[in-house]
This record gives C-alpha cells, sequence and structure tokens, in this order.
C-alpha cells in the first residue's frame, strides 16, 4: 500500500490503563502501547502486542468496523503479550486465541521464549525470519529483526511508520541486562533503525516520554542511545570494555 493510499491504511495507538485495561494498576503503571493496524478497505487488522485486557482491543477493532486477523508480537516479555510478571498474571496472546482463532507472528529467534512466557505450544505461533512481510488486505507490515532486548525482538515497518515495541523509546532504549539481552546486538539494531528516512515515525513500545510519537529525525537528534558513533564508544557508555 503506497502513500498515495494512506487513506486505507487504519492505525490505533492505544495506551494501557488508560484506552484500554482501565482500572488495572499494572497496566496503568506499566503505560504499554498496543497497536492496532489495517485495512480499512478490507475491514481487517492485528494487532501489536495484546496484553492485560484483549477482550477491550478486539472490542475497540470491532466498534471501529474491523476485524481482528492476527497479533503481532514485538518481543516475549510478559507486559506485551501476557504471562507472569512481577507475582502479576497479565492477560495475552493466549486469551486473544481463546476470544478469536488467528496467527499470532512472533520472531523465529523468540520462539522458545514465547512459550515458556505464555504456556502456548509451537504450533500456535507462526514464526519469521527478517524482512518477512504480513499482509493484511492490501496493507503490507515489514518484519525486522532487532535484537538486544531480547534475542528475538522484532519491529514492524508500516506505511512510513515504525513501530519499535522495546527496541527503540523516543528518550532511550529496551534494557539489556534482562535474559536472552544483548548490549552489543542492541548497538547492531539500533544501527540498522537509524538507516531508515528521516520522515519515519517512531511509534515506541512504552510512553516513556511526554510525546506518543516522533519523528526519527528528531529521535536520533535528541536520543542519547544514538550518541556514540562506534560500537567501542557504545560498550564503553554500558560499563563494557
Amino acid at each position: 500500500m503506497s502513500t498515495t493510499e494512506s487513506h486505507r491504511f487504519y492505525f490505533r495507538q492505544l495506551l494501557s490503563g488508560q484506552d484500554f485495561a482501565q482500572g488495572d494498576m499494572m497496566a496503568t503503571q506499566m503505560v504499554n502501547f498496543a497497536y492496532l493496524l489495517g485495512d480499512r478497505d478490507s475491514g481487517e487488522c492485528v494487532i501489536v502486542d495484546p496484553a492485560y485486557a484483549v477482550h477491550d482491543l478486539v472490542a475497540i477493532a470491532e466498534d471501529d468496523g474491523m476485524k481482528v486477523v492476527g497479533a503481532l508480537a514485538s518481543h516475549y516479555h510478559a507486559d506485551h503479550i501476557g504471562g507472569s510478571m512481577m507475582g502479576h498474571t497479565i492477560q495475552g496472546i493466549s486469551s486473544l486465541l481463546e476470544e478469536c482463532n488467528v496467527p499470532i507472528h512472533v520472531n523465529e529467534n523468540e520462539v522458545p521464549w514465547v512459550v515458556r512466557t505464555t504456556g502456548l505450544s509451537e504450533k500456535d505461533l507462526v514464526a519469521h525470519a527478517s524482512g518477512d512481510i504480513v499482509t493484511v488486505g492490501e496493507l503490507e507490515i515489514v518484519l525486522v529483526h532487532t535484537p538486544g532486548h531480547t534475542p528475538g525482538s522484532q519491529c514492524f515497518l508500516v506505511n512510513g511508520c515504525l513501530v519499535s515495541g522495546d527496541t527503540l523509546f523516543l528518550d532511550g532504549c529496551g534494557r539489556t541486562d534482562l535474559p536472552g539481552s544483548d548490549v552489543g546486538q542492541m548497538y547492531e539494531s539500533l544501527s540498522r533503525l537509524a538507516t531508515l528516512p528521516d520522515e519515519t515515525v517512531v511509534l515506541p513500545g512504552h510512553r516513556y516520554s511526554e510525546p506518543p510519537a516522533a519523528r526519527l529525525s528528531d529521535v536520533k537528534a535528541h536520543n542519547y542511545v544514538f550518541k556514540p558513533k562506534t560500537k567501542e564508544a557504545w560498550l564503553t557508555m554500558f560499563g563494557h570494555d
């Protein structure tokens, strides 16, 4: 779908604890963004990172006249796809599958982590390589493997937007001190994202900054993660020799 057809692009950015999962203290505290991406003409959409109150997300899509036909998982952490976190059980993709039998698109490197986190089996997931395209109606969503925060973290390029999960925030990036994290891979992933067109709109996985989105040119100008110009300088910034 080209930019000239952008009127067909169905898009919702939804903040946990506010736009959905209202009254859920964990959802409010974690300030996750979920996204609905789709083709208005076909009436189909996918949910990016369904968690906390999956029924709310499906209902929002249905109220907009859209049918949920899949889910995209940026990475395996429970606040994005459900599971157990900090003593809390969070609803996620397993609840979505109970409500509607749709494909769950994950990066191939994330499959075992998603299985452990959610209790689903590999047959419940669709494993992808970097560069694969998920088509919704005539909307094409490019899956970009961006390891660093987790082994199979992925971002989604669609209609001039980068849905960046926990790889890239408007200020900072995802943590690299968690199971499966790799600080060197994070540098390489961010360097790859930095080559995207400056007008690309960055849509992060959490609202850690006042604006909910920003152009990549502004993120590169102000985000400290783009200051180191070599991998050695990057590793030094994180205390690695």
